[in-house]
């Protein structure tokens, strides 16, 4: 019992960790939507993506076959992984685009570009079952105990929810961090696909850049904070 509860911690730290990519995709994607609609479509989406994921854990005995090549020594895994870094890539390009050229404020006297609901949602779930890929194989080859896998999944998901909406909002509230984490959603796309090309990028060399990013926009963030004030 103690090696199966070490192992379920250790799967939640995995998944909330991989859902730092998930907590982005949702804060631009629902950031797209007038603001009554931004937290049902963060629990509806999440939702889906996490019965997705179940989904994929229960066709265990299939995951398998996931690795083994079929076009061109390229898997399904690899296919998923190509497909979803260019569909993030280009989502990504698109978005800061639409931010830097003001295409927003085109739109609507909140600011927001109109979005359709189902359409937010179903982006949702199709790039959380592209990070997902990775994370499932890997839970899948640390134990067959599918409880254990899939109470990782649900608490995980909690998590991720907890945390979606301060930090979405606090994102949208702030234009050079839309930027820098859409600039952070190209650099994830870039990886997977690469993945998809069977050239592995280690995750060091993404996340630590990343936070080197944020610190120093923090800071600059509170510089001019604090500039304002003495102003005032």
């Amino acid at each position: 019992m103690a090696d199966a509860l070490g192992l379920l911690a250790l799967l939640i730290g995995l998944e909330i960790v991989l859902g730092v990519d998930n907590v982005l995709v949702i804060a631009i994607f629902v950031g797209r939507l007038p603001e009554n609609q931004r937290q049902k479509a963060r629990i509806v989406g999440l939702s889906m993506a996490m019965l997705a994921r179940i989904v994929m854990l229960a066709v265990v005995v299939a995951l398998a076959s996931l690795t083994r090549p079929i076009v061109a020594n390229f898997s399904v895994r690899d296919l998923i992984l190509l497909a979803g870094g260019l569909f993030l890539l280009y989502k990504a390009v698109h978005e800061i685009h639409h931010t830097v050229e003001f295409r927003e404020a085109e739109h609507g006297p909140d600011g927001q570009a109109p979005a359709a609901f189902a359409s937010i949602i179903t982006q949702i779930v199709l790039l959380d079952i592209v990070f997902s890929v990775d994370s499932v194989i890997t839970a899948v080859g640390l134990t067959q105990e599918l409880w254990i896998i899939v109470s990782a999944v649900v608490l995980s998901f909690v998590g991720i929810l907890f945390f979606a909406r301060p930090i979405g909002d606090f994102i949208l509230r702030h234009p050079a961090l839309k930027i820098l984490a859409l600039s952070f959603l190209i650099t994830i796309g870039v990886t997977i696909f690469m993945e998809g090309l069977h050239k592995h990028v280690p995750k060091a060399y993404i996340y630590l850049p990343m936070g080197f990013a944020l610190m120093v926009e923090m800071l600059q963030m509170r510089y001019e904070h604090n500039r304002r004030r003495k102003k005032a």
